[in-house]
């Protein structure tokens, strides 16, 4: 079984800039007592881009996001997001930066007592004080359109699908226009075809807000069809950093075994 390659349809070629970085880590260590689950990282994030980070369970993919968003501290090494130190920042300088960044959650993180409507605007009323309701009502129609939900607005999160679960959860993070997503797992335990139409809304999310995302996952198929670049984290340091082919196409045992632990069981 080979992973599936999309087509995009008709959508405009995306434009990377490669002379801004948005996420810039350069000899980043992070330990727990013993245990080494970081090694010497160097990665960067360019404005517009899409890396895919592929790993197995325990290699420090989690981690590295923890520590991108502040929630961990790196024993070692420079961690610059958007230009902004985040090991060295203040809590109220912190919290002003995660504004900037969209987390979509594996589980999509929706609160189940809330509709469809009062989870979206949860963010801005809480984030945004000066919004009147018209505008709250219009930034919610605007992110159920950019996700093709917009008939679910009074449905509460047990009357979704996973599918539409994880459509919600990315338009929650929409909602305050992030200059960087972050995909947990975006995936993760969605039938193919749904997972397909994952795939395809966060490389529409990429054209029409024009982000620059992370992408962690072990699904190659979401890898090769969402990432201008694939980022292969083993055993707490990037392996191999290119293209699809790049990462792949060679005898690399560690490549093969990775390609191999997906799709032949």
């Amino acid at each position: 079984m080979d992973p599936v390659f999309l087509t995009m349809g008709n959508m405009k070629q995306h434009i990377i800039n490669k002379e801004e970085k948005v996420i810039s880590i350069s000899g980043l260590y992070k330990s727990f007592d013993d245990l080494q689950v970081l090694k010497n990282i160097d990665f960067n994030l360019f404005k517009g881009e899409n890396v895919a980070v592929l790993g197995k369970s325990g290699s420090g993919k989690s981690v590295l996001i923890k520590i991108i968003v502040g929630l961990l501290k790196p024993d070692k090494g420079e961690v610059l997001v958007l230009g902004k130190p985040v090991d060295q920042l203040t809590d109220k300088e912190l919290n002003k930066l995660r504004l900037r960044i969209g987390f979509s959650f594996q589980n999509s993180a929706l609160y189940d007592s809330m509709n469809v409507y009062q989870n979206l605007a949860f963010p801005l009323t809480m984030n945004l004080k000066n919004l009147t309701k018209k505008d709250v009502d219009y930034a919610v129609d605007e992110v159920l359109d950019a996700v093709g939900l917009k008939n679910k607005i009074k449905q509460m999160p047990s009357e979704l699908s996973g599918g539409q679960r994880k459509r919600i959860g990315i338009a929650r993070t929409l909602i305050l226009k992030p200059e960087i997503m972050l995909y947990d797992e975006p995936t993760s335990g969605l039938d193919p075809i749904t997972s397909n139409e994952i795939i395809e809304l966060i490389n529409e999310v990429q054209q029409q807000y024009n982000t620059s995302s992370l992408i962690i996952t072990h699904d190659l198929t979401c890898a090769k069809n969402t990432g201008n670049r694939i980022a292969m984290l083993f055993e707490g340091n990037f392996l191999k950093i290119g293209t699809f082919e790049e990462v792949f196409d060679n005898d690399d045992e560690q490549m093969k075994g990775f390609y191999n632990y997906n799709f032949i069981r």
